[in-house]
């Protein structure tokens, strides 16, 4: 006769597990943002940027954040070890708009 399974104990393990699984994300992001400088912003600004990556419908600058994002992840830092903490990929010789943003003025 084969051994009856604890179910308790399995799910009991399997909840242990993915409250670590958290933890761990949350910790990563945590470090993600100060990796990027980004916890040099006010934490209000810095929500309003991930809400407005959110909400995003511009699959062209999706895409140029991921290709950003992967960059940063393999190791194309500009001196001082940081990235450029602009997300909307504006330059200092644009005066720091978007694209979107100067289109919008015009």
């Amino acid at each position: 006769m084969r051994k009856p399974r604890d179910f308790d104990a399995e799910l009991e393990a399997l909840n242990d597990k993915a409250k670590q699984l958290r933890e761990r994300k949350l910790r990563q992001l945590g470090e993600l943002v100060v990796a990027t400088g980004a916890d040099a912003l006010p934490i209000e600004q810095l929500a309003g940027l991930l809400v407005a990556g959110i909400e995003s419908k511009d699959s062209g600058a999706k895409e140029s954040w991921r290709k950003r994002g992967a960059a940063f992840f393999q190791g194309s830092r500009r001196a001082g070890g940081r990235v450029d903490t602009n997300p909307r990929g504006a330059h200092a010789s644009d005066g720091g708009e978007s694209p979107t943003e100067r289109q919008d003025r015009t």
